[in-house]
């Protein structure tokens, strides 16, 4: 009995925060130049990530890995949301993912004000969420997944200066599609507008899920919108990035990040990581969203396919 309401009271808690406990990784892989390593065989480890195309190929690229090396790993993949995955790590339902570093600075540690270079903000966060919650990033990668501002390629908009003039003087000409998320962090539309000096009260906002406003733009719903600079629809439906002129959005690097006990007790996993953080590039992660956002593949095949082709894995 006592046995029973153990395991009860463990699924509540996991229920309580909407997360289940995680499923088998979806791919068989084995080992390449990824060996298994002794102190990490069987080690159960879950991997999470946020509930969109990047972190979900960025947290498969974890799963394969240890998978690799030999741990027992658990997918909790496609989490909603960036505070119900930091939510699940400090309570230990998730082990490891990789976040950015400027939702750590702001979202997660409350600064207002970014660090503009990568590897100062990287540190800084590093030293301030582990004094603060005992929480370890490591390993950044190059891939700078910052905030942004598209419109079409033919339109004459260039800078965010330009819009925030064009939403004060003519704001029915700037309708703009926003990102849940976006609409209301404040490295998002909120911060934005204050750096502009843009009037929230007179922007034409749409607020909608962030994979549409891709095709919102791109067939004329809204003018502007907000995404996720790395994102492979936006080379492929041909859109533009607004040049971020007074330099307002926080660089979001990517990087691991694990609870600090969980990575003392297994340091050979950043050592295991380490060599595919730096080669995830803004040019890689684009081409390998771009592969599930316009191809239509499965991120779990994408995320398998490219560490197999660079011989960390093999499929199975």
């Amino acid at each position: 009995m006592r046995r029973i309401a153990l395991l009860l009271l463990a699924f509540g808690l996991l229920a309580g925060c909407g997360l289940e406990a995680g499923g088998a990784v979806p791919l068989r892989v084995g080992p390449g130049s990824i060996r298994p390593v002794a102190e990490l065989d069987g080690v159960r480890i879950t991997v999470g990530s946020k509930d969109f195309t990047e972190q979900n190929i960025l947290g498969y690229l974890i799963e394969f890995a240890l998978t690799a090396a030999g741990a027992q790993v658990r997918d909790l993949t496609n989490i909603t949301g960036s505070n119900s995955l930091r939510d699940a790590q400090l309570h230990g339902q998730v082990d490891i993912a990789y976040d950015y570093t400027g939702t750590g600075w702001i979202n997660y540690l409350g600064n207002e004000t970014p660090i503009p270079d990568s590897d100062k903000q990287f540190q800084a966060v590093r030293e301030a969420d582990q004094a603060a919650h005992g929480m370890l990033w490591a390993d950044m990668a190059p891939m700078n997944n910052t905030y942004a501002l598209i419109t079409t390629a033919a339109d004459a908009t260039s800078t965010l200066s330009d819009y925030a003039r064009l939403v004060n003087s003519d704001p029915n000409s700037a309708n703009t599609c926003l990102g849940t998320e976006f609409s209301v962090r404040q490295d998002g539309f909120p911060g934005m507008a204050g750096k502009y000096g843009i009037d929230p009260g007179r922007a034409r906002k749409q607020i909608m899920n962030d994979a549409l406003v891709y095709t919102a733009v791109a067939n004329g719903t809204c003018r502007f919108g907000s995404v996720a600079a790395t994102d492979g629809r936006i080379q492929a439906l041909r859109l533009k990035l607004l040049d971020d002129d007074l330099g307002f959005f926080p660089k979001y690097n990517a990087a691991l990040v694990m609870r600090k006990s969980f990575a003392d007790a297994h340091p050979r996993i950043a050592e295991i990581m380490a060599p595919i953080s730096q080669l995830l590039t803004n040019e890689t992660i684009t081409e390998l969203n771009r592969q599930v956002d316009v191809d239509g593949r499965e991120p779990s095949v994408v995320a398998r396919d490219w560490l197999v082709a660079r011989g960390f894995v093999t499929a199975r």
